[in-house]
């Protein structure tokens, strides 16, 4: 039980450490290689730039093989080639939950998003989000989503909760009513404020790069199931 429980660790400290090097595809190998990583600890803790974790999702209580691996980092392979085709103003990268799985992690900036200390969308914005949601949400609909959103550490903790939050919800309020995404796809709309600022090389913040929102890709559970059956495409 114990030397079980030491390679699934290891198996998923290896694709932590691979990172953006590796391709999903491969990766999805190395957490089946584990022997079936669980996933019931949540779909969650994805890793941002600075290293700290923020929840995403919820439970699933599935178990996932190396081909049920392989499987979902083919497709989320595709999604992320398909969101840096759609979205040419925002940084697309790969991230891994606490789980192993693979998703996508897509930051828009916001002085392409909204003006500043605004949350109304910008005309550029709305124009990127609906080709953002028509070649990639709408098309990768077993993909959970979730919205969040950040701002420097200018002005008081309290407005920058409230700006990003209000940001967050503008995001999800465009893609679901004028796109046409699902409202059920959409698992989180979240502002976080001033948490997890973006910090240049000399550890001082980047402001500009602060004031963000991301939106996560992630393994829905309809989509490991389909794994796990193999029948994901």
């Amino acid at each position: 039980m114990k030397n079980s429980k030491f390679v699934a660790l290891l198996m998923s400290a290896l694709v932590l450490l691979t990172g953006c090097n590796m391709s999903n595809m491969a990766k999805g190998g190395l957490i089946g290689g584990g022997g079936g990583a669980a996933v019931g600890a949540g779909v969650g803790y994805l890793i941002g730039k600075s290293g700290k974790s923020t929840a995403i999702g919820a439970a699933v209580g599935a178990a996932v093989g190396t081909t049920a691996g392989l499987l979902i980092g083919k497709k989320m392979d595709k999604a992320k080639a398909a969101a840096a085709a759609a979205a040419a103003n925002a940084e697309v990268t790969t991230v891994t939950d606490a789980n192993g799985l693979e998703a996508v992690k897509v930051t828009f900036d916001n002085g392409i998003l909204f003006a500043t200390g605004k949350y109304a969308l910008q005309a550029a914005a709305q124009n990127e989000l609906k080709n953002f949601a028509a070649k990639v949400l709408n098309v990768y609909t077993d993909c959970d989503v979730a919205i969040q959103g950040y701002a420097s550490s200018d002005g008081s903790d309290a407005t920058n909760l409230t700006l990003s939050q209000n940001r967050a919800n503008s995001v999800k309020s465009y893609l679901t009513g004028t796109c046409g995404v699902r409202a059920s796809q959409i698992k989180e709309a979240t502002g976080y404020g001033e948490t997890n600022l973006i910090l240049n090389a000399d550890g001082s913040e980047n402001r500009a790069a602060s004031r963000r929102v991301e939106v996560y890709l992630y393994a829905s559970e309809a989509m490991i199931n389909a794994a796990n059956a193999g029948t994901l495409q």
